[in-house]
């Protein structure tokens, strides 16, 4: 992959940034995803999904769906009809794509290019909402939380998994110099692209967490909002039902 074809940082609008990126770093992206986090991230995705059995959804909107990870997980665990998966990245759903098919799940999920701040569905539309490791994407934070409230249904839960900074030393300074050095110069080596594992870091500093972020949803309408940190706070899961 030729990186002089990259264009520099902040030349773009963040979605196209963030859509290039994806597309450039889609054949590496599980790969380093499993190693650089060393296998938590599946283990993650396993309490989200358990969190959302509770809740028996139907029908399913996997918001930022990149490689699928999230939607195949949530077909081995949940009695669901149909998942929805969505992204901007052309790249990663291919690669999403192939894993479903590989897996026979093709009945289940569907995945199809769409923007999360402009989502192509009729309001009302799904059960449940999840997301992993996307929100900080969004170019507009507060338009792509009002959007999966509205595609869900009254009663519908929004379950959000993100990356967060740890608070307590001494985790808190060995993950930070592990989160700006040691994962950027790894994840560039791999994936020889010089700005995606720089952008991860720089993205989850200036994500609003916690409560903050909890703000996010009560302005797009959600009750009953809650997070839960995850691994040392590496990791949070935030949840919001939409009132009846």
């Amino acid at each position: 992959m030729d990186n002089q074809s990259e264009p520099p940082l902040g030349s773009l609008k963040k979605k196209e940034e963030v859509r290039q990126m994806f597309n450039d770093i889609a054949f590496r992206y599980d790969f380093l995803n499993h190693v650089l986090s060393f296998q938590i991230d599946k283990r993650w995705r396993k309490k989200l999904i358990r969190i959302l059995s509770e809740h028996k959804p139907h029908n399913l909107l996997d918001v930022a769906t990149g490689t699928g990870d999230l939607a195949i997980t949530a077909s081995s665990h949940l009695d669901v009809q149909e998942i929805v998966g969505i992204d901007i990245s052309e790249e990663m759903l291919k690669f999403a794509q192939k894993k479903i098919y590989d897996r026979g799940l093709q009945e289940i999920i569907h995945v199809r290019v769409a923007d999360s701040e402009n989502m192509p569905f009729e309001k009302e539309s799904f059960d449940a909402c999840m997301v992993a490791f996307g929100v900080r994407n969004f170019e507009n934070l507060q338009q792509g939380v009002d959007e999966m409230f509205r595609v869900l249904n009254p009663g519908g839960i929004a379950l959000i998994l993100e990356f967060s900074n740890p608070q307590k030393a001494p985790f808190k300074q060995l993950y930070t110099f592990y989160f700006r050095f040691i994962l950027p110069a790894i994840g560039r080596w791999i994936s020889k692209h010089n700005k995606a594992y720089s952008y991860l870091p720089d993205s989850v500093v200036n994500f609003p967490q916690g409560e903050k972020f909890l703000d996010v949803m009560q302005n797009a309408g959600f009750e009953s909002r809650s997070f839960k940190s995850l691994t040392f706070g590496i990791a949070t899961i935030y949840q919001g039902i939409k009132p009846h």
